[in-house]
């Protein structure tokens, strides 16, 4: 059965030209995304098609700036954009993320030098990025990460393997950190790899229960040479690049994690009115309407916060807080909702003939991407309480 279109949002947006770009992609999302979401999800086909669309479009740098191809859009205004792809597609909404989040390093620590020799391409070039930070042994603990970069003439030799790396194996660039100097945070270094660099490969795609038209693999690189010119940042800055990217990368998964609540909550709300049960549909029982109302206001509290967060970090003002709580809130949302849809949806639900059941998969690994819930919560506390003890 095919997906629900997804019913429209009242947004409040801050120009006209952010609500001819929200139009833009719903158009995009309707005609070139949804359609085949559920086929190539199930087959596990990963859209390029779709990124290059989206690159020519421009929709793949919004936030950036546009003297290098970017968009000059307020995270106000991306974050919506996103949610509307993810709505359609997670595959296709935490794909522009990660972009995002990949481009984040050059973009806002690169040197002029490197902005203009990258971004365009980056930004609507057709390119498609990667974010190397989680290894094999380092997950939430990521500065205890073990790659290395080692001086090597007039550039560096890198060698490790990244794990758990969204678009691993289909990306042109990986922004990747490894270990330059001490153990800890302030031996950590960023550097720009190509995706056809010598000595870089792909595993095989990880068997995940979810968004499996989503490549998700480890990156090896046995030697990878870079040149300087490369490197991201100072030496030793490269673990501060990374947390502050993952502040902004946080609000695109709280934001592709309101999409696909929206999602699901379409797909309960339209069976619940043509499902009859006992002489009537079965929207008319108030069990089912409240469960409804609740998935509603989970939905719409997620999006206040995460836009919140978006407006101070438009601001110039500290949001890392706010992300973490955009993100826990937002993420924990998704799943309850698109578990809530299976319930509604009853046994019909749990077949794959309906995208409730493809739903409520795709909504745990929110929970995981981009800092575990659990850590969203210890990043929460330490900004009222202060650090921990040791």
């Amino acid at each position: 059965m095919p997906d629900r279109a997804p019913q429209p949002v009242d947004r409040q947006l801050p120009t006209d030209e952010a609500r001819e770009l929200i139009s833009l992609v719903r158009d995009i999302a309707e005609r070139e995304i949804a359609p085949k979401a559920a086929e190539e999800e199930d087959a596990g086909r990963f859209p390029r098609d779709v990124f290059t669309l989206l690159s020519r479009a421009g929709l793949l740098g919004l936030p950036y700036d546009s003297e290098y191809g970017g968009g000059d859009q307020p995270y106000e205004v991306y974050l919506q954009v996103l949610e509307e792809l993810a709505a359609a597609r997670l595959t296709v909404g935490l794909g522009v993320s990660v972009h995002t989040l990949a481009s984040y390093a050059v973009a806002a620590y690169g040197t002029k030098e490197q902005q203009v020799e990258h971004l365009p391409r980056m930004l609507g070039g057709g390119l498609l990025g990667a974010y190397g930070l989680s290894e094999p042994s380092s997950g939430s603990d990521a500065a205890s990460l073990r790659t290395k970069a080692v001086r090597e003439g007039d550039g560096w030799v890198i060698t490790g393997t990244k794990a758990w790396i969204t678009h691993g194996g289909v990306a042109d660039f990986y922004t990747v950190m490894a270990r330059t100097g001490e153990e800890g945070s302030r031996g950590i270094t960023a550097f720009l790899v190509p995706g056809d660099a010598e000595g870089l490969s792909a595993a095989a795609p990880e068997r995940k229960m979810g968004m499996k038209g989503s490549p998700t693999a480890q990156i090896h690189l046995d030697g990878v040479r870079v040149s300087d010119a490369r490197r991201i940042g100072e030496e030793g800055q490269g673990f501060a690049i990374a947390l502050s990217a993952l502040d902004s990368g946080r609000l695109g998964i709280a934001a592709c994690a309101i999409g696909l609540a929206r999602a699901a909550l379409d797909e309960a709300v339209g069976y619940a009115r043509e499902r009859q049960q006992f002489g009537r549909p079965i929207a008319d029982f108030q069990g089912l309407r409240f469960m409804l109302a609740d998935m509603a206001t989970q939905i719409e509290a997620g999006r206040a916060l995460y836009l919140a967060a978006a407006r101070l970090r438009d601001a110039g003002r500290p949001f890392a807080k706010q992300a973490a709580m955009a993100k826990l809130h937002c993420t924990d949302t998704a799943m309850k909702v698109t578990t809530d849809a299976v319930q509604i949806l009853g046994g019909y639900g749990y077949t794959a003939d309906f995208p409730a059941e493809r739903y409520m998969r795709e909504a745990k690994v929110l929970q995981i991407v981009e800092g575990t819930n659990q850590i969203q919560r210890m990043v929460i506390a330490r900004h009222l309480a202060g650090p921990e003890t040791r």
